[in-house]
């Protein structure tokens, strides 16, 4: 009997290892995207290079997907790119750009990805007249020239300023903030008829115009200072005589086919869109700002305003010294319709091939563009290299949604190509794209990590940064690095993208989509931008010297972070994206709403439906969240159901009571007009500032747009009609 027991405990002993052997060994190969998507829901494994991935072929592991992406990325690859396309300035329309465009199509075609085609088209584009250069002058009360004001170089402008000639006083206006407007305003400094002079930094130069254009000034001019701009002729430092270019049109896209594509042979209407300016603009440098800030008159600027330049006390104005004198800009350009050439690749999907992750980056400069768009270029190509190899040489490597590379034209005049292309296929890429990386302007320093990001893609990106080694060999990740400097490393993130800029601008405010720009600039304070930028002065021998030498790690540190994404969103089972982060991003502006609450109260008005919406936009996203954990990973058709509710809530947040050709940026949290939170917020500080300006019949209408409109992408995260609870 003994003996009986004996072989029955024994035998029950073997069974029970044999089960854990048999469940940690499946646990271990379960094959599935889906489990590290969980670790993005409730915080990644203690190790993810534990984690696995699967393919229709053999199991692959995460850590076997990082170091393949390690071993075929080429730095000396990168790196001779950015030094052939950095050569000369490749404006669009130019021989330059169009030999350009040529070899990254046959890069393309080398690499032997799936498809490989072009889309060309006419756009309208404006450039100097070089029979009637622009000019600068003082003049005397009667319009007499009494001195020219060098603008050195005639290839140095703002795209889309408006033509001609205006004189008057000049004002000092900092930034060119609405902020800087005000404190004018509140100073008694007029800018109405006068011309205002701002500095380069903060806001795009397409906002400062808008600005200037809001409060009256006749025209804008735009410096560099040394607060902002390292100035050094002794070193790496912006010249004196430079000035730096930037467009105004404060939109993206063809401003003459605003809201719809300029493809060819399309009878445009004449319309022309609402955020090209009507005054002129035009950049000058330091030198010339010292000439004519050194003669203005007027109140002393506040403290804080005051800049770097030499021999300068900074004045408000708009009077000079020699009360006889006005200043006068004309402005020339000429619009020209431009052929333009976007260019693509794409790898196609296994199991989703109508899924899209877009990486894309501005091909195009009006100088030689190392940092403004080499660096984004070179990278783009060897990622298109790297993944056609992963896919191609029997690595496993099999991705389940498509990876489509795309080279931009017509970038600097405000994502021109972009923003056409989305405009032709919109309401197919609505549905299709599912992110997009943007690689303009990768590398402007090496010793601070930068992302401008939607707040669905956060937890991703702390995620991979965690993973990938800081380039300043400091044997640290870089989010260890980002922690030194700042232990709240999501200040790091910028979740409100600038009015111009990156090419993932239209894909995020005419659509939402998730987007990133990831970046690498100077952290130092007296250094806080690349000084080359947007200058002719933009060399690989300029950027890699400030750079120490350094400019290989750095652009491959940026091809480790973006291609692990991308590996990330193309192989998961289950997008690793964080719907609930919306919720966090609302609750934030709620919190500032609600200063407001007992005034509006007092004027019998309240926030309560807004609180409400965001509420529900709460619960929706967390009873979404639950139940894709408790899902089955493998339901292909149940995933996509979920899917299609994440793009239906995405496209809610853009405001459907607005005119696209009206209101380029829609986007209630990320755009521009009184159609936003941002402009709910500014409209209530009226009650503290001037509250006999605050009009409550407006206010009513433009909360109770905000408000459905949260609404509706609350409704679209709960799925369908009977799952939704509101009384109307």
């Amino acid at each position: 009997r003994k003996a009986l027991t004996c072989l029955f405990l024994i035998a029950l002993l073997i069974f029970v290892i044999a089960f854990l052997l048999g469940y940690v060994t499946l646990r271990e190969t379960c094959g599935s995207c889906l489990e590290m998507s969980h670790d993005f829901e409730s915080g990644m494994v203690d190790d993810p290079y534990e984690s696995v991935m699967q393919t229709t072929g053999r199991v692959l592991y995460w850590a076997e997907l990082k170091e393949m992406l390690q071993k075929y990325l080429s730095m000396e690859e990168i790196e001779s790119t950015i030094k052939r396309i950095s050569r000369k300035p490749h404006p669009p329309g130019s021989q330059v750009m169009e030999t350009l465009a040529l070899e990254v199509r046959d890069k393309f075609s080398q690499f032997k990805l799936d498809h490989t085609w072009t889309d060309s088209h006419y756009v309208t584009l404006q450039f100097p007249d070089r029979t009637n250069p622009n000019r600068l002058q003082f003049v005397d009360r009667q319009g007499q020239p009494q001195e020219n004001i060098l603008l050195e170089d005639p290839d140095i402008f703002c795209p889309y300023s408006a033509n001609g000639s205006v004189t008057g006083g000049l004002v000092y206006a900092n930034y060119g903030r609405k902020q800087d407007f005000e404190t004018l305003r509140k100073q008694g400094v007029k800018t109405e008829a006068n011309l205002v002079i701002v500095r380069v930094g903060e806001i795009s130069f397409a906002e400062k115009v808008s600005n200037a254009e809001t409060f009256g000034a006749a025209g804008v001019l735009i410096y560099p200072d040394p607060a902002d701009i390292p100035q050094d002729p002794r070193g790496l430092g912006l010249p004196g005589n430079t000035a730096l270019y930037g467009h105004v049109h404060f939109a993206s896209g063809d401003p003459f086919t605003p809201g719809f594509p300029s493809f060819n042979h399309t009878q445009f209407p004449a319309i022309q869109s609402s955020g090209l300016p009507k005054i002129p603009a035009h950049p000058i440098s330091a030198n010339a700002a010292t000439k004519l800030l050194s003669q203005l008159n007027g109140p002393k600027a506040p403290e804080r305003w005051n800049g770097r330049l030499p021999y300068l006390g900074y004045r408000l104005g708009a009077n000079f010294s020699n009360p006889n004198v006005q200043v006068k800009l004309d402005v020339y350009n000429k619009m020209a319709p431009t052929m333009i050439h976007n260019v693509f690749g794409s790898i196609d999907g296994q199991q989703e091939p109508d899924q899209y992750v877009i990486i894309g980056a501005q091909r195009d400069s009006l100088g030689p563009g190392a940092a403004q768009s080499g660096v984004g270029t070179a990278i783009l190509l060897e990622l298109a290299h790297v993944f056609s190899n992963m896919v191609q040489n029997a690595t496993g490597f099999e991705p389940r949604r498509s990876i489509l590379f795309i080279s931009w034209d017509a970038g600097e005049f405000g994502s021109v190509g972009a923003t056409e292309w989305l405009e032709g296929y919109m309401t197919m890429l609505h549905l299709k794209a599912i992110a997009y990386f943007s690689l303009d302007k990768a590398v402007l320093g090496d010793d601070r990590f930068y992302a401008q990001t939607s707040p669905l893609l956060v937890a991703l990106i702390e995620k991979i940064i965690q993973q990938v080694d800081n380039p300043k060999g400091s044997s640290q990740s870089i989010y260890d690095f980002v922690k030194i400097l700042n232990s709240r490393w999501e200040e790091e993130i910028d979740l409100s993208p600038p009015c111009e800029g990156p090419s993932f601008l239209p894909l995020t405010l005419a659509r939402e989509r998730e987007r990133a720009l990831i970046r690498f600039c100077f952290f130092s304070q007296d250094a806080r931008m690349y000084p080359f930028l947007n200058t002719q002065l933009d060399t690989y021998e300029n950027l890699n010297e400030i750079l120490h030498g350094r400019l290989q790690d750095v652009a491959k540190t940026i091809a480790m972070v973006v291609g692990q994404m991308v590996i990330r969103l193309t192989h998961d089972h289950l997008l690793p994206l964080d719907y609930s982060r919306y919720s966090e991003v609302l609750l934030q502006y709620i919190a500032r709403l609600n200063k407001y609450a007992s005034q509006l109260k007092a004027r019998g008005l309240t926030l309560q439906w807004i609180y409400s919406a965001r509420g529900d936009y709460h619960r929706a996203a967390e009873k979404l969240k639950t139940a894709i954990s408790n899902s089955d990973e493998k339901d292909d058709a149940l995933i996509r159901i979920y899917y299609y509710s994440f793009i239906h809530a995405e496209f809610c947040f853009l405001s459907q009571y607005v005119s696209a050709t009206e209101y380029p940026f829609r986007h209630i949290l990320h755009g521009h007009g009184d159609h936003t939170l941002h402009a709910l917020l500014d409209y209530l500080a009226l009650l503290d500032t001037d509250p006999a300006r605050f009009d409550e019949v407006f206010f009513r209408r433009q909360l109770a747009l905000l408000t459905w409109t949260l609404q509706g992408s609350a409704n679209a995260l709960s799925g369908d009609v009977w799952n939704i609870d509101n009384n109307f």
